[in-house]
């Protein structure tokens, strides 16, 4: 019988799938337990905690498939595995509206002060005075990267009154026009917006994309949110940005370092922090969980998956 290890937790209903066809190992690995065990199996299920690098997939002596229970996978060498044959799948619709609705949450959150007024609140304290806000209505919402959840984003942004300008280069002219939304280049969006909202993957060309530079760019008294990936945004430069009062606030899910336990951001009080929590759904960790399942099951059986990562390995 085929055997699949998963090394971080996925939805029960997903093992559940698996069991009925395959042998299910289920342990939080360290790397170099991984190291000394992936040998013995023929899939691997992760999350974002378990990192596959080149030299856990040359040791996948039998391994065929390397499913990852969400979007992204950038903790996966997926060129290594490309060139060993590995398939690698991933659930790219799972957390769509998870993310979309956390970012309109941290948006009002920052709009309105809620996380200001709560820690006052409940240290006996009656700011009404100080706690003034703004509005969403009418506010110009940037949004970069214009996929799945940004498209999500942008309707949501729509029914609040807010007018939405969007960056993507790769993005066809049709998903803008569809939503009415303006399609800027990223200076310009950054120029314009009030709110600017990340939503772009995390690649080479992308690490570091909203640096010191385009923090300048930006409207002073403007807020940033980033749901996407750590790495998008310089912290460093974000850091100097919120302290002089260039930004208005921010509010970071994700982080260069994971778990940011030394960063200098934890010590602002005009930025949101939460702890990469925008796939932390029930739903879409179902979705996720199932998603993968289905895909791996499918690659274990010689069949086409539905969401090939690197479609090159076919053939």
């Amino acid at each position: 019988m085929m055997k699949v290890l998963v090394t971080d937790k996925i939805a029960e209903s997903a093992i559940s799938l698996l069991r009925k066809e395959v042998s299910v190992d289920y342990a939080e690995l360290s790397r170099d337990e991984l190291l000394d065990k992936i040998g013995e199996y023929h899939g691997l299920i992760v999350r974002s905690r378990t990192r596959v690098d080149a030299d856990v997939i040359n040791r996948a002596v039998n391994l065929r498939v390397i499913g990852r229970a969400g979007i992204g996978v950038d903790n996966i060498d997926v060129d290594a595995a490309t060139k060993k044959g590995i398939y690698v799948v991933n659930a790219p619709r799972s957390s769509t509206y998870s993310v979309a609705e956390l970012t309109m949450g941290l948006m009002i959150a920052l709009a309105r002060g809620i996380t200001k007024a709560d820690v006052s609140m409940k240290a006996g304290l009656w700011e009404k005075k100080r706690l003034v806000g703004v509005e969403l209505y009418e506010k110009t919402l940037g949004i970069v990267g214009f996929g799945r959840i940004g498209r999500e984003v942008a309707k949501r942004a729509k029914s609040f009154g807010m007018r939405v300008i969007a960056y993507d280069p790769y993005a066809p002219n049709d998903l803008f026009s569809e939503l009415g939304v303006e399609r800027k280049e990223l200076d310009n969006l950054l120029a314009e917006a009030d709110f600017v909202t990340i939503h772009a993957i995390l690649t080479p060309e992308t690490r570091g994309l909203i640096n010191r530079e385009k923090i300048e760019i930006m409207r002073d008294g403007a807020y940033l949110i980033n749901c996407a990936r750590g790495g998008i945004v310089d912290e460093g430069a974000l850091y100097d940005a919120l302290k002089s009062g260039k930004l208005a606030g921010a509010a970071l899910d994700v982080y260069e370092v994971e778990p940011p336990t030394n960063s200098p951001l934890l010590g602002l009080d005009n930025i949101i922090l939460t702890p990469h929590i925008g796939a932390s759904t029930k739903e879409a960790q179902e979705r996720a969980g199932v998603t993968v399942a289905r895909d791996v099951l499918r690659v274990l059986k010689g069949e086409t998956p539905e969401f090939l990562v690197n479609k090159e390995v076919v053939g």
